[in-house]
């Protein structure tokens, strides 16, 4: 074990870890229900708690494999559906984009 993940108690190694875990499925949550500024807001409240762990060095020991195949999961996962919201941003967008051309079009034309 690391000198620097020694000197936090165990306990509160898997509180970080499933501190970090609840914030990961919050935020799948919110993308798959189109709340992209949800899960921006929750990600500036993981930033300190993700440099705690890796200052810690937690995920690199042997007994947390696990949660780090877990955390990797959650975080592919919020990935995906991240990706999913911002195709279907950009599909909306083109049909707002083809209404404009349209209604300029029949502008131009009356």
């Amino acid at each position: 074990m690391s000198e620097k993940a020694a000197d936090i108690i165990p306990d509160e190694n898997t509180h970080l870890l499933d501190e970090l875990g609840n914030l990961l499925e919050k935020q799948i949550e919110l993308a798959h229900q189109g709340s992209i500024s949800g899960v921006e807001r929750l990600s500036k409240e993981a930033g300190p708690l993700i440099g705690k762990i890796a200052q810690t060095g937690i995920l690199k020991l042997l007994e947390f494999k696990s949660r780090r195949n877990h955390l990797q999961k959650l975080y592919q996962e919020l990935c995906l559906a991240i990706t999913a919201q911002k195709a279907a941003i950009d599909e909306k967008l083109s049909q707002v984009r083809k209404g404009r051309k349209t209604i300029k079009t029949y502008r131009r034309n009356i």
